[in-house]
């Protein structure tokens, strides 16, 4: 049976079945259900601005692009964008998928914090940018057509959205503070963390060992 919310059909292919599968055994129900707002959201972004992201990688996109915070992948800290985006990287190479796609979604998740850049990049990029802004701080939402919204959140409830999605970011980063450098993470940090203070490129530049 097809699966449509919002008037968006989620992909039936076994790689969208494994990823729904992974991300719904091994994050929080407010990453599962947040993953899927975001594709969802992402999908109607991306129809309005007559992008055509190929499904099944804004999905695999969408689910994986907060990974990293529950599920760090690399032994070395590095930003959770990339725990993220080497998780899906694996996730589809494994499954026989081309490294050009691959890369694709890589981009897309690495990317999916970074203000400005996304959306002028490959639709898959743009859209799970759209989809992660909407969700997270109402980005366009009053543009989406009547009714879209309410759809998505009914098949996919916010509960105390605002209040844990803040505390997942505070445990995903608390222990790799050094990793938020110049990213909207330190926002994060530097509001909850006790003690973290956010070092600033003029620091950086004024410590160099340059004499002047």
């Amino acid at each position: 049976m097809t699966d449509i919310i919002a008037g968006v059909e989620i992909p039936g292919t076994p790689a969208v079945a494994a990823a729904t599968e992974f991300l719904r055994e091994r994050t929080r129900p407010l990453i599962f259900h947040h993953s899927r707002r975001v594709f969802l959201f992402g999908s109607l972004h991306a129809r309005a601005r007559n992008l055509a992201p190929d499904p099944e990688l804004l999905y695999i996109s969408a689910m994986f692009h907060d990974a990293g915070l529950l599920l760090p992948f690399s032994g070395t800290p590095q930003r959770f964008e990339l725990d993220g985006a080497d998780h899906a990287r694996s996730f589809l190479l494994d499954r026989g998928f081309p490294a050009s796609a691959a890369d694709l979604v890589w981009r897309a998740i690495a990317l999916h914090t970074t203000p400005g850049i996304p959306g002028r990049m490959e639709p898959e990029v743009a859209a799970t940018n759209y989809g992660v802004l909407t969700d997270a701080v109402g980005w366009e939402l009053n543009s989406l057509e009547s009714g879209r919204a309410e759809e998505i959140v009914s098949a996919h409830p916010r509960g105390d959205f605002k209040k844990e999605f803040l505390e997942v970011f505070v445990d995903g980063l608390k222990d790799r503070p050094d990793t938020t450098y110049g990213t909207v993470n330190a926002d994060v940090l530097e509001h909850f963390l006790p003690g973290f203070r956010r070092t600033s490129m003029v620091e950086r530049i004024l410590d160099s060992p340059w004499p002047r």
